[in-house]
């Protein structure tokens, strides 16, 4: 309903007031006079039909706005009582009324106020129309941003290429390319992603069913890393356990040019994986609980090596991980130690480490379990995943896994910093060694003094491990407490080393270790054989008379 007042704005005549004039002074200093005159006014015969009509226009707006029906405020009333003397006096002369406040367009993302034509009854007051709503675009999916169109059109366009002249799908030998030209993943890929698009264990996956895995589930626009998760993770679960990584790594095995030699020693393939998987958790997992999360997976390093060890002919070449030379040696070395092979070491097995290089009271640390806990159910056991992270905590003690390892191993009472109480206890143990070798003897207050020169601490009197990470030489500290032979290298640093170290900064400790060690080991295997062969040969020249 339309709502119109009749009547000409601002026609009061001041004469109806009937009052001698009264100074503008005069109504501020005594407010009750200004009430007085509104009372007088009131009470006019000409004003009571202007206040009647007033309020029906009041009346019927208010009931107009809770109906719901836009108002028209036109320039006459349907009151029939309404005339042209009795109109609505205004509050300022007319082009006199002040500008409302600008309405700041950022005061909500959600609405924006639209305001309505000008009053005819010249008053400073402004209608304002219903809100209208501001469509914001969608910023969360659920299952990952759809991809724009150009790109879904581009995908399609070479999946219908790959699954041209193939009706019925593609079995697992011919859905490899489908991994590595379409999806861009590493190729060892391919029988997990076919697994999880053949949910039915059919054998084929068909266009149809890869179309809506990869396209419609918004695969397409993930980050590698997340497509990596989604892939190999089980369903229910928002982590990566070992097994998760067993299927990848069985087809590495068995499609890598690398690797074809092992492909007659199964057992040795199995050690193999499980290796790779200890490295992979030893780094990236930085909870230590066995489940790698999304993040984790991100922030590591993984994504890179997978897709290098793809590209790569020789493993070797590939030292984050997928190294068949450092597993070598980290099972050798394990091998070596473990003298009944029953696949456990003691405390007496792993003190002949590195040539008895650690003191007793590391190695009864490290069995204490403290620094981490034996995955093996013997008691007083460690079994082969406990001694890859040892190996590789010892080996590398500028990565972070290693110095958290080593820190929990020295602070004694567990408090988060470490003490000098803590590191003489330790360092105890090396005096005593060096004075039995005939070595000249450091003081630990000699010995203080360097490693607070070398971390640099804020308090001289603890270290925390933060300061630690941030020292280049805090793997040298940990050598001094309990790692005699190494103590005894840095003192005596050779220039060779330090000129290697400086030509290939990007290998690690433990890459140089394991270059080293495999070198040694492979002579070793070298000689035995030479010698096996030449006493096979003077057997056979011992034999051939007969």
């Amino acid at each position: 309903m339309d709502v119109d007042y009749g009547g000409e704005a601002g026609c009061l005549d001041p004469e109806l007031l009937q009052l001698n004039e009264v100074s503008p002074l005069a109504i501020k200093s005594n407010p009750y006079v200004a009430e007085k005159l509104f009372e007088q006014w009131l009470s006019l015969p000409e004003t009571t039909p202007l206040v009647r009509d007033v309020f029906f226009l009041v009346k019927s707006l208010i009931n107009n706005a809770k109906a719901g029906v836009p108002l028209n405020v036109s320039g006459a009333t349907n009151s029939p009582k309404a005339t042209s003397g009795n109109a609505i006096p205004s509050m300022f002369p007319a082009g006199s009324a002040p500008p409302l406040s600008p309405r700041s367009s950022s005061g909500s993302p959600r609405i924006s106020k639209q305001r309505a034509g000008p009053s005819v009854l010249a008053s400073p007051l402004r209608l304002v129309s219903e809100p209208a709503k501001e469509l914001i675009p969608q910023f969360y999916f659920q299952n990952g941003r759809p991809p724009p169109n150009e790109i879904k059109e581009r995908c399609l366009f070479r999946i219908n290429q790959f699954f041209y002249g193939h009706p019925e799908g593609l079995q697992l030998l011919e859905f490899k390319p489908v991994t590595k030209e379409i999806c861009k993943l590493p190729s060892f890929f391919s029988t997990a992603l076919f697994k999880r698009i053949d949910v039915n264990g059919t054998g084929v996956v068909t266009r149809e069913a890869f179309v809506d895995y990869w396209v419609h589930n918004n695969m397409l626009t993930k980050d590698v890393a997340t497509q990596i998760f989604t892939i190999l993770k089980q369903p229910d679960l928002r982590y990566l356990t070992h097994e998760d990584f067993k299927p990848i790594l069985r087809e590495l095995l068995a499609t890598h040019p690398g690797l074809e030699f092992l492909q007659s020693t199964p057992e040795f393939q199995e050690r193999y994986a499980e290796t790779v998987i200890y490295r992979i958790f030893y780094y990236m997992n930085r909870a230590g609980n066995g489940r790698l999360t999304l993040r984790e997976l991100k922030r590591g390093n993984l994504v890179a090596a997978m897709m290098h060890a793809d590209e790569e002919e020789d493993i070797n070449k590939v030292l984050r991980y997928f190294s068949y030379e450092h597993f070598y040696v980290i099972y050798c070395k394990f091998w070596e130690l473990d003298t009944d092979h029953d696949f456990l070491i003691d405390k007496e097995n792993l003190i002949r480490y590195g040539n008895h290089a650690l003191t007793y009271r590391i190695v009864d640390r490290i069995f204490s379990q403290v620094p981490r806990k034996f995955t093996s159910k013997v008691e007083g056991k460690m079994g082969y995943e406990d001694f890859v992270y040892f190996i590789l905590s010892e080996e590398d003690k500028s990565s972070e896994p290693s110095l958290e390892y080593w820190f929990k191993c020295i602070d004694l009472d567990g408090n988060g910093v470490l003490t000098k109480n803590e590191m003489q206890f330790f360092y105890e143990e090396q005096l005593h060694r060096m004075e039995c070798m005939a070595q000249e003897p450091v003081i630990f207050e000699d010995i203080l003094c360097q490693i607070v020169d070398m971390v640099g601490p804020k308090d001289e009197g603890y270290f925390t491990l933060r300061e630690l990470k941030g020292s280049k030489l805090s793997g040298s500290v940990f050598n001094i407490l309990f790692n005699l032979n190494k103590f005894m290298a840095y003192e005596s640093r050779d220039p060779f080393l330090i000129r290697q170290e400086r030509e290939n900064p990007t290998l690690t400790e433990w890459d140089r270790f394991a270059h080293r060690e495999y070198i040694r080991l492979s002579m070793e295997e070298d000689a035995e054989d030479a010698s096996n062969g030449s006493a096979d040969v003077w057997d056979e020249s011992l034999e051939a008379p007969f």
